[in-house]
């Protein structure tokens, strides 16, 4: 199994940027069959060293998060994220 975790530090109107990626990323699980799970999770702790929304996905395997990756919709998501977003960090590690 993969586990895929992304997290962003979001600019502009904050709230309402966090609010919208939430939405579109939730959405993700119906819409792409290679997703086994999908979480995400909006900080509350004020650290500097905080980001503001982390996603946690769990695939079969590598070929899996490969698809989910190229997939339209999450494309789409990523399209708008790209906007408001001033910093990005990803892990994916098999477990």
């Amino acid at each position: 199994m993969i586990k895929h975790v992304v997290m962003w530090c979001f600019g502009g109107d904050k709230e309402s940027n966090v609010k919208q990626a939430v939405e579109q990323l939730n959405s993700l699980k119906g819409q792409i069959s290679e997703i086994e799970t999908l979480e995400t999770g909006v900080n509350y702790n004020e650290s500097d060293a905080a980001y503001d929304l982390v996603l946690i996905t769990t695939h079969k395997s590598n070929q899996d998060l490969e698809a989910y990756q190229v997939h339209p919709a999450h494309q789409k998501v990523a399209s708008f994220i790209k906007t408001v977003v001033e910093k990005r960090v990803v892990v994916d590690f098999e477990y």
